[in-house]
C-alpha cells in the first residue's frame, strides 16, 4: 500500500485487475516527397515540413495543383523511332517534353486517393508556382525531403514520384530511401522504374532497363522496398486540361495546321503581350476607360476624356501608366480580356481544326502515362483497411489506368520474378483479357530471402513489431522481477491471439501460430537482470501468399 495508515478509518485501494493491451499502429500512412504548385499554411511556408492530409481537397488548399506542362514537336531522323511519334500534316514528329517541365507528384497524390488512398504526408522539396513555372529536381532537395521523415513516427510508406526525372542518379536517392526506412525500422519505400514507361529493351545500345535497376540499386537493405514496372497509361489528365498553350513557343501552329478555318483564326490572334493591349484597347475602350478613372492615379486623366480614350492612346501608353500608378483594376480587366481570348481561341481551334483536337489527344496522352507508385500507395492502403496488412497486395484491379504502358507475357515474367544472379524481384503490373489491369506480383526487392521474400510478411511483421515496441514502453524502468514478466507475456500473448483469430498468423491454433518467452534462465541470465537487461523473444508464424498454384491431374482406371 502506497500510503500510510496512520489515521483510523477506512480506505480504499484500487488494483488493477488487467494487463495493459497492445494497440496495433496504422500500416498505411504513405509520405510523398516532391514538387507541388505551392507549399503554405497561413501565409507560412511548408517546404520541407511533413504535413498530414486525409483528402485531395486539403491538398490543394495548401499545395496548390498540377504542373502544366510544356511540349515541343521535333523532327524524327531517317531511320530512327522517336518515341511518342505522332503523324501531323504529313509529317512525322515527336512529342517531347521541354527540359525541367513536367512533374509526377500531383498526379501520383491523384492516383493514390483514386486507388482507396486515405491519410498521407506531403513533403514539398520545392514549388513550381514561381515567375519561371518549371521544375528542376535536385537530388539534395528530394534526400533533404527524405530526412525531415526521421522524427516522424507515423508514415509506414515512403514515395517519391519525382525521383525519376534524375535519370541515372535517382538510384542514390532510391539507397537513401532504403537506409533510411531500414534504420526506422517502421516502414517501406514503394520504387519507380526509371525508363519504366518503355519496354525492357530501350534505345539503340540495347540497354535493359530492369538490368540497369538491378545493377544500381546496390545490395543493401533490399527488404525494405519493392519495386513496379512498368509505368500506367492512366486517364488523370482530362481533355480540358490541354490546350495551346502547352505547346513550346517553337511549335508553330500556322504551318502545323491545314484547315483554313484554323488559319483564319491563328492570323487573328494577338502574338504577344502588347498586341493584347492593342485589342484591349480597340475591342473594350469604354471598359478600359471605366477602368482607368476606377484606378485613377496621377497622370491618368490625360488619358481619359468624357469616358472615352483620349486619341493615340496605345499600348505603350497603358504599360506606362500601369508601370507609373500600379493600375490594379487596369490589370484585372487586362487578365480577364486574355483569359477569354484564350480559351475562345482554343474552343475555335478545337472546333475547326480535327488535326489541332488529335495532337491535343496526343499530348494527352504522353502526359497520362505515369510511374506506378502513387497507385501502389493508394492498392496498399486499400488492401490493408479491406482485408489487413497480412493480405499480400497483389491480384488486385487499379483505377484510374487503361493499361500498362508495356505489356508483359507470361514468360518475360519469370525473369522479373524470380532472378537467380541478382534475386532482386521486380513485381510486374499486367492486363489479362477479361479482367483488366492487375498487380500481379507481391515481393520486395530481396526475393531470394526465405525470411523477407514477400512484401505482406516484411510489413505485417512490422506492424507486429512497432505494436508492442510502443506498448512495452509503459514498463522501461519497472522492476524487472517475475511479476513484470507475467504481465508483459500476457500482454502480449493476448494481442498476438487477436492477430492470430484475424488471420495474420497460421496455425491451427495459437500455439502453433507464435510463441513468447521472458523470463530469468528462459531468455535471460542473472547478469542480464544485473545489467538491466528484459530479454523478450518473439516467435512468429506469418501467413505467406499461394504465389504459385500447381493443380495435379491424373488418369484412373475405370471402376464401374
Amino acid at each position: 500500500m502506497a500510503q500510510k495508515l496512520m489515521t483510523p478509518g477506512v480506505y480504499i485501494e484500487e488494483v488493477n485487475a488487467f494487463p495493459g493491451s497492445v494497440v496495433e499502429v496504422a500500416t498505411a500512412i504513405p509520405a510523398f516527397i516532391g514538387y507541388t504548385e505551392k507549399a503554405s499554411r497561413n501565409g507560412k511556408s511548408l517546404v520541407n515540413q511533413p504535413v498530414r492530409i486525409t483528402s485531395i481537397s486539403e491538398y490543394l488548399l495548401l499545395f496548390g495543383g498540377a504542373f502544366s506542362p510544356k511540349f515541343t514537336l521535333d523532327k524524327v531522323a531517317d531511320g530512327k523511332q522517336g518515341k511518342n511519334e505522332v503523324s501531323i500534316n504529313g509529317a512525322t514528329k515527336d512529342i517531347n517534353f521541354v527540359k525541367d517541365h513536367d512533374a509526377y507528384m500531383f498526379p501520383a497524390i491523384q492516383l493514390f486517393f483514386n486507388n482507396g488512398g486515405g491519410a498521407c504526408y506531403i513533403v514539398a522539396v520545392g514549388t513550381y508556382g514561381g515567375a519561371d513555372k518549371v521544375v528542376e529536381v535536385k537530388k539534395d532537395e528530394l534526400e533533404g525531403g527524405i530526412s525531415t521523415l526521421l522524427k516522424e513516427q507515423e508514415p509506414t510508406m515512403v514515395v517519391i514520384p519525382d525521383a525519376v526525372k534524375l535519370g541515372d542518379d535517382c538510384y542514390d536517392v532510391y539507397k537513401k530511401v532504403l537506409a533510411h526506412c531500414s534504420k526506422m525500422q517502421s516502414r517501406v519505400g514503394i520504387l519507380d522504374i526509371y525508363d519504366g514507361d518503355q519496354s525492357r529493351i530501350v534505345g539503340d545500345a540495347s540497354v535493359d532497363i530492369i538490368t540497369k535497376f538491378r545493377e544500381k540499386i546496390g545490395t543493401e537493405n533490399l527488404s525494405y522496398a519493392a519495386a513496379y514496372y512498368p509505368w500506367l497509361n492512366t486517364n488523370i489528365v482530362q481533355k480540358g486540361d490541354i490546350t495551346f498553350e502547352n505547346l513550346d513557343a517553337s511549335v508553330e501552329l500556322k504551318s502545323l495546321l491545314p484547315e483554313a478555318g484554323a488559319q483564319s483564326l491563328i492570323a487573328g490572334y494577338p502574338a504577344d503581350e502588347n498586341a493584347f493591349k492593342e485589342a484591349l484597347i480597340k475591342d473594350k475602350p469604354d471598359d478600359l476607360a471605366a477602368a482607368l478613372s476606377s484606378d485613377n492615379p496621377e497622370g491618368v486623366e490625360s488619358a481619359v476624356t468624357e469616358g472615352k480614350l483620349a486619341d493615340g492612346f496605345n499600348a505603350d501608353a497603358l504599360t506606362a501608366l500601369q508601370e507609373k500608378g500600379g493600375l490594379v483594376a487596369t490589370q484585372s480587366l487586362l487578365q480577364n480580356y486574355v483569359a477569354n481570348k484564350k480559351r475562345n481561341f482554343h474552343l475555335g481551334l478545337m472546333a475547326t481544326s480535327p488535326t489541332y483536337a488529335s495532337l491535343l489527344d496526343e499530348i494527352r496522352g504522353v502526359m497520362n502515362v505515369l510511374p506506378p507508385s502513387g497507385a501502389m500507395a493508394g492498392i496498399y492502403t486499400m488492401v490493408d483497411n479491406s482485408r489487413g496488412v497480412w493480405k499480400s497486395p497483389a491480384n488486385v484491379s487499379l483505377n484510374s489506368v487503361v493499361k500498362p504502358a508495356a505489356n508483359i507475357t507470361h514468360d518475360e515474367q519469370e525473369n522479373l520474378n524470380v532472378d537467380a544472379i541478382s534475386g532482386k524481384s521486380i513485381n510486374a503490373i499486367r492486363t489479362f483479357p477479361g479482367v483488366g489491369t492487375l498487380v500481379w506480383g507481391g515481393r520486395t526487392l530481396d526475393g531470394n530471402s526465405l525470411d523477407w521474400r514477400y512484401i505482406n510478411v516484411r510489413r505485417t511483421m512490422m506492424m507486429l513489431e512497432q505494436s508492442i515496441k510502443l506498448a512495452l514502453r509503459s514498463y522501461v524502468f519497472e522492476p524487472n522481477d517475475a511479476n513484470t514478466w507475467v504481465t508483459v507475456k500476457s500482454m502480449i500473448v493476448n494481442f498476438l491471439t487477436e492477430k492470430w483469430k484475424q488471420g495474420a498468423l497460421a496455425g491451427a491454433s495459437p500455439e502453433d501460430a507464435f510463441d513468447v518467452q521472458v523470463g530469468l534462465g528462459t531468455t535471460m541470465t542473472s547478469i542480464d537482470i544485473l545489467e538491466g537487461k528484459m530479454l523478450v523473444t518473439v516467435k512468429l508464424a506469418i501467413v505467406r501468399p499461394a504465389e504459385f498454384i500447381v493443380v495435379t491431374f491424373e488418369q484412373q482406371m475405370q471402376k464401374s
